[in-house]
């Protein structure tokens, strides 16, 4: 199975607000870049879409490195709580309700396909590929400002 790296972003200009998100593909040398947004969204759906979009991109199952800077994605998937989430309807283990169940079925869908590694790094620190990210989900929500 081939090696592909995925670095995304997400960015929401008031939470709920205009977002976007961007990712990094990396294989082999070659780079490809995605972005989007959306008008009324949340961060944390911006990070998930992110992710999403990463992962539809690739056209065969891979190893994933997944790099982030959202606990929220990398907790969520790395320590399986989304799985549990679903498994209780989606509901959390506080009882409330889990949130982005829609992204997170596709999320989750798209994760069977694939093995994947998960990796947290900081935010708005000295990682390139995670800043050029962080750059593209902040234009991509500067679109949709009126």
């Amino acid at each position: 199975m081939k090696t592909v790296t995925l670095y995304t972003d997400g960015a929401c200009s008031g939470n709920p607000g205009p977002g976007g998100w961007g990712a990094i593909l990396s294989y082999n040398g070659a780079e490809k870049e995605l972005s989007g947004g959306e008008s009324n969204t949340t961060n944390n759906r911006m990070e998930l879409t992110a992710v999403i979009q990463g992962l539809s991109a690739l056209k065969e199952s891979c190893i994933v490195e997944l790099y982030s800077d959202s606990k929220y994605v990398i907790d969520a998937l790395e320590k399986g709580w989304a799985w549990g989430w679903k498994k209780k309807g989606w509901v959390k283990s506080d009882k409330k309700p889990a949130l982005n169940p829609d992204l997170w079925e596709q999320l989750l869908a798209l994760t069977q396909r694939h093995e994947m590694r998960y990796h947290w790094v900081k935010g708005h620190a000295d990682n390139p590929y995670n800043n050029r990210c962080d750059q593209m989900a902040v234009a991509e929500s500067q679109k949709w400002k009126i």
